[in-house]
């Protein structure tokens, strides 16, 4: 099962759920389109060391 996090859309406020990929590292970043609104957000991933991974995201 590919783990999975979510954020909230700086725009429209619609929770996405995003997979993750462990193996780009601890610390990730990168301009996703909400599929909802279609404004860009900037998605953080940080994974624990647990790798549980934790996701926010800012308007673009």
């Amino acid at each position: 099962m590919t783990p999975e996090a979510s954020y909230i859309c700086g725009e429209c406020g619609e929770e996405i759920v995003i997979p993750i990929d462990l193996s780009a590292g601890h610390e990730q970043q990168y301009v996703e389109d909400c599929p909802v609104c279609c404004r860009a957000n900037v998605i953080t991933v940080e994974i624990d060391d647990d790798g549980e991974p934790r996701a926010w995201g800012e308007l673009e």
